[in-house]
């Protein structure tokens, strides 16, 4: 039933976090990590996120989680941007 499409979506959220950090243990660079912070573990708390508004059933549960999900987009793309420019600067800045 609908508890059991809420624990899988859970499920695969935590199985895209998981990726998202071995993403950001793997990476080569700065800028490939930042890629695996932001788009994956955005994805994955959004998919976390549905299946916790599921599993509490209720209104307001659907309306934390839906704050939550826009705190993520409003601080996500301007953590990223000031985390990609200071890898670019420190590539450009060369060897001390």
């Amino acid at each position: 039933g609908e508890a059991g499409v809420a624990e899988g979506l859970m499920l695969l959220g935590l199985v895209l976090l998981v990726i998202a950090a071995v993403g950001l243990l793997r990476l080569p660079d700065a800028l490939s990590r930042q890629h695996a912070a932001t788009k994956a573990a955005t994805l994955a708390l959004g998919v976390l996120l549905i299946g916790v508004a599921l599993k509490g059933g209720g209104l307001d549960w659907v309306l934390r989680a839906l704050g939550i999900f826009v705190a993520l987009l409003v601080t996500l793309p301007a953590a990223s941007h000031l985390l990609a420019r200071a890898a670019l600067r420190e590539r450009d800045r060369g060897p001390d």
